[in-house]
């Protein structure tokens, strides 16, 4: 069995996107990524059009609720993935990163909530693509 990589999904609220991140990469891709997501800003929720778009898709994310970088309930992480629109260099000093830029679409229709899931859904495969080759 791979090696598994503990992976961090960072956003701005930790209402959407690496809410989505979180539930995609324990439905596809848990045999080399332990997901977990945090927001630089958390805003205490998990914003209902993302837990609906995640249902149609049948993805759980049964557990997961909004946190900040600083909550004891996460471990520390090997890679992160930042969502929040900011620089990582700024953020994860000394830290494995990523910047993926992605549209943040809280307060958007269920059309872009879809589009942003699937944008998210082909990283994270292709994330996982790339932990897998490190390996071999």
């Amino acid at each position: 069995m791979p090696r598994q990589f503990r992976v961090l999904f960072v956003c701005m609220g930790n209402c959407v996107r690496s809410q989505m991140a979180e539930a995609l990469a324990r439905h596809y891709v848990s045999d080399i990524i332990v997901a977990e997501s945090a927001g630089l800003h958390p805003l205490g929720f998990v914003d209902s059009t993302t837990l609906e778009v995640l249902k149609e898709e049948g993805i759980a994310s049964d557990g997961q609720f909004s946190k900040g970088l600083r909550s004891s309930h996460l471990v520390s992480p090997d890679f992160i993935v930042n969502m929040s629109g900011l620089p990582g260099a700024g953020l994860f000093h000394g830290k494995v990163f990523e910047d993926w830029s992605i549209q943040d679409p809280f307060g958007e229709g269920i059309a872009t909530h879809r589009r942003i899931l699937t944008e998210i859904r082909t990283r994270i495969l292709e994330l996982a693509d790339r932990f897998r080759a490190s390996q071999q």
